[in-house]
């Protein structure tokens, strides 16, 4: 009869590794007292909060269609992703929030242009409402050098 013996190997991570490991990034000009981080950073994953169609340093939206709030928002991630050592480039995920999805395609025409080569893995929902009123919100996860 054979006897089957397992082992358990546990590794252990001290709080304090973890921790340093986490990295909140706060760009200049923005816009304060909100309860969320901009975008967070562990090892080299770069998780972005979902970017409104804003003016950069206001809580106004860019525009009123949806062209141009996706464009606004597109540019927002860009220059959130530059600032915490990414690019476009480097995005592997995103998800994409709309009020109406009968704005998909022209979304869609814009948020193209912004990725035209190996686009990365993306969903797109629609509900019932965002934040500020806006048409669309895009959230992403990018890797970092």
């Amino acid at each position: 009869m054979r006897v089957a013996m397992w082992s358990l190997l546990l590794v252990v991570v001290p709080h304090s590794a973890a921790a340093q490991d986490r990295q909140v990034v706060q760009p200049p000009g923005r816009v304060a007292g909100l309860p969320f981080s901009p975008a967070v950073r562990v090892g080299n994953m770069l998780y972005l909060s979902g970017q409104l169609g804003l003016v950069p340093g206001t809580p106004q939206l860019a525009d009123t269609g949806i062209a141009g709030q996706t464009r606004q928002a597109l540019e927002n991630v860009k220059a959130l992703l530059v600032y915490a050592g990414s690019s476009l480039e480097r995005v592997v995920r995103c998800t994409v929030f709309l009020i109406d999805m009968r704005d998909y395609a022209k979304m869609n025409e814009v948020y193209a242009t912004y990725f035209p080569k190996d686009p990365p893995a993306r969903s797109t929902v629609a509900g019932t409402g965002l934040a500020l009123g806006a048409r669309v919100e895009i959230e992403c996860m990018a890797t970092v050098t």
